[in-house]
């Protein structure tokens, strides 16, 4: 599909500056812009593209102004990255979505399947499970009895979903992400560790994406819940009777003990940790590998482990960095104070 400067521009209400006609089908970065391709400007260190990029039309902020002369078409707007976000969402509903139900796919007789939906070869639909309208099985996805999956989500290949859970709304599960396992409980005997039966559920509520490869595991009893609008990257442990706030986003192996209750509109970077019965308040951003091993209030920024403010975090650093200097001052100055000594004596 093609699209015009003009039409892109009422999409998303910005100003053209060049060729309204000017028409694109494809996006690719401002360094690699090629002929009928959408690009955006957005972190000023990749300026200098701009005036060598070969992308047809370029989205940029609404306050920017070139130094010299630009030969693509430019459409300002409020927001060049969050518009491009829309741009792309738009395109990705475009694309058609598979139907129909594969007869390699093993659904059980007991179970209810939604409308318009799709089920790929070798997935299975356990017992009793449920599957919303309009949502996307992959093959190999592993669907366990008793199970409801809402309306307009996309599992994709080899995600796994344990028995009994339960799935919101256009919720995403990336391949190999597994729903509900066993958590790691285990009571220390005499003889070894005996296994504590994890009986609870998943609970994931709407507008949730979890990327490839991370797991959510199942409550000894009660719920693990990640709460509506949570984005999770891939290679994530989020483990049992855990809450996980609203619009929270975690990168990549990010591990979250048992028990931990995390807030709203949390950031975490890579490879945070955070201990177990935990809590974490509502908008903390913690810098990546951050451990948490104690309760932290609302709105901190926070890094290091243990995390404090990145102020200190970063002149801490600093000093560490110094510390082979320091060091050797220390040396010559117990030599010189030892000499001193040995004078005075005299």
């Amino acid at each position: 599909m093609e699209f015009s400067a003009k039409q892109i521009a009422q999409f998303l209400q910005g100003e053209i500056v060049g060729d309204e006609n000017a028409s694109v089908h494809t996006f690719a970065k401002i360094e690699e812009g090629t002929p009928g391709a959408l690009s955006f400007l957005s972190n000023p260190k990749y300026t200098p593209y701009l005036y060598e990029t070969e992308s047809s039309i370029v989205l940029v902020n609404k306050d920017f102004v070139p130094e010299k002369e630009v030969h693509t078409t430019l459409i300002k707007v409020d927001n060049a990255y969050e518009s491009l976000a829309k741009l792309l969402m738009l395109y990705e509903q475009s694309k058609p979505k598979k139907q129909g139900i594969d007869p390699l796919a093993s659904i059980a007789s007991t179970a209810k399947i939604g409308e318009n939906v799709y089920i790929g070869p070798f997935a299975v639909i356990g017992e009793h499970a449920e599957i919303g309208n309009n949502t996307q099985i992959y093959p190999h996805v592993c669907i366990g009895d008793g199970v409801k999956v809402g309306d307009n989500c996309t599992l994709y290949f080899s995600a796994n979903v344990y028995h009994d859970c339960k799935i919101g709304n256009r919720v995403t599960l990336h391949a190999g992400a597994v729903i509900g396992a066993d958590g790691f409980g285990f009571a220390p005997t005499p003889h070894g560790y005996d296994k504590i039966p994890q009986i609870g559920i998943v609970i994931i509520e709407d507008d949730v994406e979890i990327g490839a490869n991370t797991c959510v595991d199942r409550a000894t009893m009660g719920a693990t819940i990640i709460h509506k609008g949570v984005k999770l990257d891939n290679l994530i442990q989020i483990a049992h009777n855990d809450e996980i706030g609203s619009h929270t986003v975690m990168a990549a192996q990010v591990g979250i003990a048992g028990s931990a209750k995390i807030g709203e509109w949390c950031m975490f970077g890579g490879q945070v940790g955070v201990g177990g019965h935990i809590h974490v308040g509502n908008h903390v951003e913690l810098g990546a590998q951050t451990g948490a091993p104690f309760n932290i209030e609302d709105n901190k920024q926070l890094i290091g482990a243990p995390p404090v403010e990145k102020r200190t975090f970063f002149r801490n650093v600093a000093l560490t960095q110094r510390l082979p200097e320091m060091h050797k001052e220390l040396s010559a100055l117990r030599k010189e104070l030892e000499e001193l000594k040995k004078q005075l004596n005299k």
